[in-house]
């Protein structure tokens, strides 16, 4: 079964891991309790570092949960990495600038020529305004969405599903002080049937549950794991599931 197959089969919790956050022990020991507590997927990336620093990590997690999906979330083309299940191929739907729309995917060719038998995903990758500039803003150079607008977000997904996206990635940006409004995501759900994943700024299990009950397939967390105790990956996975 492809790994879209197995995202679009089922929902819960999907835990973003930092490379320039972690350890490749501290993975491992990340990933086993994901696998023990029934997370659905791992994500690997940041807007910012190489393959320098994912590689290991990527390693690690696979080895820590060899059987949940690891999806490399890569900023750029210079971030990617063979050692995944399979990779977003992230484009920056919300913004207009040509470098996250199609240049860092040309600039991706010659990896992809590489490694044939990684599984990609076109994922439309929509930022909505989190109440502070993000890591994506100001790499990006792109304006979110309004929060207030949940008309934008859903003309924005269906154009992306028009197009032939298969994902979307709906997100306020790591660290956000405002989570996605469930009338964003129940917006980006009613113009999509493939996976929608949310995330930014979700913190503890009511921002979990909420994001699942408007309509989140999975529901993206890493601040609140990095900063949280071994407990943090049991509670919101539960929520999660809920």
């Amino acid at each position: 079964m492809s790994v879209l197959a197995r995202l679009s089969s089922g929902s819960g919790l999907a835990v973003l891991v930092d490379p320039a956050r972690t350890t490749p022990r501290k993975a491992t020991d990340l990933a086993r309790r994901a696998m023990d507590e029934g997370v659905r997927a791992l994500l690997l990336g940041s807007s910012f570092g190489g393959d320098g620093e994912a590689r290991p990590i990527a390693r690690a997690l696979k080895a820590g949960a060899p059987e949940i999906p690891l999806l490399l979330f890569p900023g750029s083309a210079s971030h990617l990495v063979p050692d995944v299940d399979a990779i977003l191929l992230l484009s920056l739907v919300s913004g207009r600038n040509a470098q996250y729309l199609i240049d860092e995917h040309v600039r991706a060719v010659p990896f992809f020529m590489r490694y044939p038998e990684i599984e990609t995903i076109s994922t439309a990758y929509c930022l909505v305004d989190g109440g502070r500039v993000t890591s994506v803003e100001s790499v990006s150079q792109t304006r979110p969405l309004p929060a207030d607008k949940p008309e934008l977000v859903a003309a924005h997904v269906h154009a992306a599903m028009r197009i032939g996206m298969r994902a979307v990635y709906l997100e306020a940006g790591s660290g956000a002080s405002i989570p996605v409004a469930a009338e964003l995501i129940a917006a980006a759900r009613s113009s999509t049937g493939g996976p929608l994943f949310v995330g930014g700024g979700i913190r503890d299990r009511d921002g979990v549950k909420r994001a699942r009950e408007a309509g989140a397939d999975l529901v993206v967390v890493g601040t609140a794991i990095e900063r949280g105790t071994a407990r943090a990956v049991r509670d919101l996975a539960a929520a999660a599931r809920a």
